[in-house]
Parts: structure tokens; C-alpha cells; sequence
């Protein structure tokens, strides 16, 4: 069974684990990188917040990929932006 994980800024990701998602807390964008690269394998929803999206959009290896795409390498994930 996959799990759901969200990625982003402590104050706006905290309250999901209430639900049981996976928090994984990330303040600046290489925190953020950092965060999407260790994401057990297990995770099959991720949900950003607008600064982890923008962090990880950054971090794309070409300049066409969507505002809010996450980096290639981990196909198969549902990935979901909050909104601002």
C-alpha cells in the first residue's frame, strides 16, 4: 500500500500528519531537494506546498517543465500542489 507525504514549509505541512501523511518539513529549496530525493519508495502521493513546487520546478533539468512539476527519476508518484 503506498503512502502520502507532504513536502514544504513546518507551518503550512504540520497539520496533515494529524491524518497520518508523512510531513517531511523543508524550509528553503535545497531543503526541499533534499527532502524529495530521501521520500521512501513507499510514497505514491506527494502534495507540495507553492514553495517546495517552485523550489523543485527550479531545480528541472530544462526550462519547458511546468511551474509546479517535480523533478524526473520518480515516475509513478501522484503529485499535488497546494494552493497558495
Amino acid at each position: 500500500m503506498s503512502r502520502v507525504a507532504v513536502v514544504g514549509e513546518r507551518v503550512r505541512a504540520q497539520g496533515f500528519g494529524l491524518a497520518g501523511v508523512l510531513v517531511v518539513a523543508a524550509e528553503d529549496p535545497p531543503a526541499v531537494r533534499a527532502a524529495w530525493r530521501s521520500l521512501p519508495d513507499d510514497v505514491g502521493v506527494v502534495i507540495l506546498t507553492p514553495a517546495a513546487a517552485a523550489a523543485l520546478a527550479a531545480a528541472a533539468p530544462t526550462a519547458a517543465a511546468p511551474a509546479a512539476a517535480p523533478p524526473a527519476g520518480r515516475d509513478g508518484r501522484l503529485v499535488a500542489v497546494m494552493p497558495p
